[in-house]
């Protein structure tokens, strides 16, 4: 297949406007032995009859590439429960790998959860107790299971699990289980704790979390055995938390200066660093993303890793955001770009502006606040093709100007433009024969039905191929 033919067969599978009868005999295409387009069967609201003949298609990969679609509803999906490919059972299991950050994924239904679990293969319940995409239901649902991964598992809903099956798991036959098991337990009993710290495996983790005894804090002090863990431990008592607050190493001082309970003073006087990429994943702010008092205490902190752990809160009232959005610190912004749904217009385009061509930058102007409203009149001559770009988002916009900016020197630029509505279809229909703009411009709503059919002609598509599959 000539490569602009494929790539504006790509763009045709994921136009919005891409009617049913053209979408089902793209589903249907083999692809060479590649199957479908994958932004063909990874469409947003699917109607049935696409769903059926994914289902029926030939080739598991295109099985599973629905199988891992964000976007598919989750009763579609499991409907691959029964495939006779363990690899797509597998993909189904486990959902989606990656998601953008203002995407959620719907759980699977406990139900099929639990036929996963007993699935033939392997690899089928591996992949489900990998998901991130488990209802806390079903997690909990495992604490009896009668495999110890699935058992292991069950931790993880520690604190819904009633006290009688916390106890089994605290002395289930698995040592691996044993050791999830306490590994939250030992946050309210020191005893575990002794334990856990007797184990190379699990002593670190029980010393940043677990309930202490004065005498093993103070024996890792002198020993200085993971000190930046134990740094972090909210039952250290206040001495050794001062001792640790002037200890020679770096780490030692910074996750003391993350504490919750110290005030902002004393957190300030620490001596530490931050870096400038030091992203900000403090443990007692991001619980607390959804905590107003948590929220407010690290917002309005001088320390830029609970500023910065803050700014992922999408729960931020306005006045926090605006005080944010005033620290004149990059990562911040970009985090706050990322996460909040109200982000002001200016960081959103200094974001942009530092970061063209980035994810940041791409999230900054996906976002729902960046600016649309004058952007033709300030940056269609623009000498940077990024902000050229800006222009095409303009309602404003002429088709004289989208059609001049599908011809402008950046390639950015020229794509953004065959992918506009407003382009005149003399010129879209040009762009759809080259290389680098047929992509977009397939992608067109404006795009003719009759042009998109012509696209899966020229691409091979076969005409009818539904009828094979019946």
């Amino acid at each position: 297949m000539v490569a602009f033919h494929a790539s504006a067969l790509d763009g045709v599978a994921r136009n919005p406007a891409l009617p049913t009868p053209l979408l089902l005999r793209l589903l249907a295409f083999d692809g060479g032995g590649d199957g479908p387009p994958r932004d063909a069967l990874q469409r947003a609201g699917l109607p049935e009859p696409a769903v059926v003949v994914i289902l029926a298609h030939p080739n598991p990969g295109a099985r599973i590439d629905f199988a891992m679609s964000a976007r598919a509803e989750p009763a579609q999906r499991a409907r691959l429960a029964d495939d006779l490919s363990p690899e797509v059972r597998a993909a189904f299991a486990h959902g989606p790998e990656w998601r953008g950050p203002r995407t959620t994924v719907a759980p699977l239904p406990d139900d099929v959860c639990a036929r996963l679990l007993d699935d033939p293969a392997p690899s089928v319940r591996t992949a489900l107790l990998d998901s991130p995409h488990l209802a806390p239901s079903f997690v909990a649902s495992l604490a009896t299971h009668r495999d110890p991964a699935a058992r292991r598992s069950a931790t993880r809903a520690w604190e819904i699990l009633a006290p009688g099956e916390q106890s089994a798991l605290l002395a289930d036959p698995d040592p691996e289980v044993r050791r999830a098991a306490a590994s939250w337990e030992c946050r309210r009993d020191a005893h575990v704790t002794a334990g856990l710290l007797r184990d190379p495996k699990s002593a670190a983790e029980a010393l940043r979390r677990g309930l202490l005894h004065r005498a093993d804090a103070e024996r890792c002090v002198a020993e200085r055995t993971h000190l930046a863990a134990l740094a972090e431990n909210p039952s250290l008592p206040t001495d050794l938390v001062e001792r640790l607050a002037v200890d020679p190493d770096e780490a030692v001082r910074l996750a003391v200066s993350l504490r919750p309970e110290l005030g902002e003073t004393r957190r300030m006087a620490i001596d530490f660093t931050v870096g400038d990429f030091d992203r900000g994943d403090v443990e007692w702010v991001r619980d607390g993303l959804t905590d107003p008092e948590v929220l407010r205490r690290a917002a309005t902190s001088a320390h830029p890793l609970l500023r910065r752990t803050a700014a992922q809160s999408p729960h931020l009232p306005p006045d926090l955001v605006r005080l944010l959005a005033r620290t004149e610190d990059p990562l911040l912004e970009n985090l706050l770009s990322v996460h909040h749904p109200d982000t002001p217009e200016e960081v959103l385009m200094r974001v942009y502006a530092r970061l063209g061509g980035t994810f940041s930058a791409w999230m900054a102007e996906t976002h729902p606040r960046f600016p649309r409203e004058g952007l033709a009149a300030r940056y269609a001559d623009h000498p940077d093709g990024n902000y050229r770009r800006l222009a095409v988002r303009d309602p404003a916009a002429t088709p004289a100007l989208i059609e001049r900016l599908s011809h402008d020197p950046a390639v950015w630029t020229r794509q953004a433009a065959a992918g506009d509505p407003r382009l005149p279809l003399h010129r879209l229909r040009e762009a759809l024969h080259v290389p680098e703009l047929a992509s977009s411009a397939g992608a067109n709503p404006a795009l003719p039905e009759d042009e998109m059919a012509a696209v899966l002609n020229r691409a091979g598509v076969p005409r009818r191929t539904e009828r094979r599959l019946s």
